[in-house]
């Protein structure tokens, strides 16, 4: 489980993005703060993978904790989830190290992307070992995952989903079928949902020259957008 503080100074507001974390498989709450003393405090207190960090909090900045939180040593991994959205802010909190940036208001659906994408760059670091550029790239890129788009008229969303996990989980390029295998849809079905992604520019088509010298369609999650 990846442990989550949940850092507002709304009380109302952290419950609601509490909420929101502990509907998504493989993300617990581990406690909520409201202010930047008990978040800091908290992270001492209390191993804590990532933090979702309010920037306008009744003591100090959410970027003041940030740079605490580095010179005490701590590698919490954060994402600033805050109404601030001013250019200079958005590019304060990059130079500070939080790896995304999410405003408000938002939606489940936002979140829980920005936190998909995260468990995924999660799995991708935790394997270790050396990285190719197409690695790298997926890895800079993962955490700018959006939501899925809007379907057209007899697309359903958790197929779309489903889909969408299947690809950003994958190490490399699928095929319409490596994918129906994964995902246990049919060919038909999985070949009709990756074109709608591509179209969308969610998902990158590439060719695969086999020997019958036939190329072979292979769809890639888009991480950049």
């Amino acid at each position: 489980m990846i442990e989550v503080l949940v850092v507002d100074d709304d009380v109302r507001v952290a419950q609601v993005n509490a909420a929101y974390v502990d509907k998504i498989p493989g993300f617990r709450v581990a406690a909520k703060a409201h202010s930047a003393a008990e978040a800091l405090r908290r992270v001492e207190e209390l191993a804590v993978d990532l933090v979702l960090l309010d920037h306008y909090l009744p003591d100090e900045t959410g970027l003041e904790v940030v740079r605490r939180l580095r010179e005490r040593g701590h590698q919490t991994d954060v994402i600033m989830v805050t109404a601030a959205r001013d250019v200079a802010t958005v590019q304060a909190a990059m130079r500070h190290g939080a790896l995304q940036y999410l405003v408000k208001p938002f939606s489940f659906a936002g979140l829980r992307a920005k936190l998909d994408a995260y468990a995924t760059l999660r799995r991708t670091l935790d394997s270790g070992g050396e990285a190719e550029q197409s690695e790298v790239d997926r890895i800079f890129g993962a955490l700018s995952a959006t939501a899925a788009p809007e379907l057209p008229k007899g697309h359903s969303p958790t197929t779309a989903e489903l889909v969408r996990r299947a690809l950003m989980a994958a190490t490399g390029p699928l095929s319409a079928q490596e994918l129906a295998d994964r995902t246990q849809l049919s060919r038909q079905t999985a070949q009709r949902y990756l074109k709608l992604l591509e179209r969308s520019g969610r998902v990158r088509l590439s060719l695969k020259y086999g020997e019958t010298g036939r190329p072979e369609h292979r769809y890639e999650w888009v991480a950049s957008l």
